[in-house]
């Protein structure tokens, strides 16, 4: 009993995010995560001013700190109430955890106004899930973006967060998500960014190494269910997972690529600069409309896979701690 007990948070919570998604009108544990980098990332400008990198240190584990042991001290004071309290607000923080549904929909408004024709607006709704400039992208660049967007936070957004919610619970979660949202506001290798956020950047690469690896693989098999080309998703996976500055980001780009039979990545424009970037995968076909749903179908049959995975790993620690 204590097993299915212990499950019960991970697979309500992802059942919740399939069904209602991230509520914009509340208050996201995401966006003050994010309130409190900003904050904080005033404070350091301020007071290490000469010394950017020691306090891009202290933000870093400052955030970390706040982002883990508030959870962790809310899920101990609930399960100690009972078991009823503590699941439900560990479901709650699993649900919210889980970008699955918000990253879906927010790339199937880009597809829906390039049905619509409508290019102007799908250059807004791919200008709210990417970080490149998107004014200077056509039609096939928006959906490369949609696509890839797709594909990289299928780890980001949604496997990897599962996978740590299976070894350390929400509390664990919490302190991914909060290394995430650092390297998404100040992981950038840029003059504003590179000595304040090189911490983040660097342990946000550390984290996400092993997930990573673990969504690719996990993908190429969902390919595999899905009738998408595993073969061709394991070839370029083999070939292209390096292509990236990132040592983790090319990881799950290129099995999508390699599955789709289409090439992503390519020179993008950042904060009005031209990055050449290598491509990623073959121009098999072009890309069109449809593959954003197919990556978005590639994106929930990695998820329900990782969501099983992540079941058999908490099953493991409550055995472990419990016997």
């Amino acid at each position: 009993m204590k097993y299915i007990i212990g499950l019960i948070p991970i697979a309500a919570g992802f059942l919740l995010d399939a069904a209602i998604g991230d509520p914009y009108s509340l208050p996201h544990p995401i966006r003050l995560i994010g309130t409190l980098i900003a904050k904080l990332e005033k404070f350091v400008r301020i007071h290490f001013s000469k010394h950017l990198r020691t306090g891009g240190v202290f933000l870093s584990l400052t955030v970390l700190f706040a982002s883990t042991v508030v959870p962790l001290g809310i899920l101990l004071l609930c399960y100690r109430i009972n078991i009823f309290a503590g699941i439900i607000a560990e479901t709650i923080m699993v649900f919210y955890l889980i970008a699955a549904k918000c990253l879906k929909d927010e790339s199937m408004k880009v597809y829906s106004a390039i049905q619509n024709s409508d290019t102007e607006g799908a250059r807004k709704a791919v200008s709210m899930i990417v970080g490149r400039d998107t004014d200077v992208l056509d039609r096939k660049g928006i959906i490369k973006a949609a696509v890839e967007t797709v594909a990289e936070n299928t780890s980001d957004g949604v496997t990897a967060p599962l996978l740590y919610i299976g070894a350390g619970g929400a509390s664990a979660g919490f302190l991914y998500k909060a290394v995430n949202t650092m390297d998404s506001m100040i992981g950038y290798k840029n003059e504003k960014y590179g000595e304040i956020g090189y911490f983040s950047a660097k342990l946000d690469d550390v984290l996400n190494y092993i997930p990573s690896r673990l969504t690719a693989l996990i993908m190429i098999f969902s390919a595999r269910i899905l009738s998408y080309d595993s073969k061709s998703a394991y070839r370029i996976w083999k070939r292209d997972r390096r292509k990236h500055a990132s040592p983790n980001s090319a990881q799950t780009e290129s099995v999508c690529a390699g599955a789709l039979g289409i090439q992503l990545a390519g020179d993008a424009y950042y904060f009005g600069k031209l990055h050449k970037k290598e491509y990623i995968g073959d121009p098999v076909r072009e890309v069109e409309n449809e593959d954003i749903k197919r990556a978005n179908k590639l994106m929930y049959t990695s998820a329900i896979i990782t969501l099983l995975i992540a079941c058999g790993i908490r099953a493991v620690m409550i055995w472990g701690i419990f016997g």
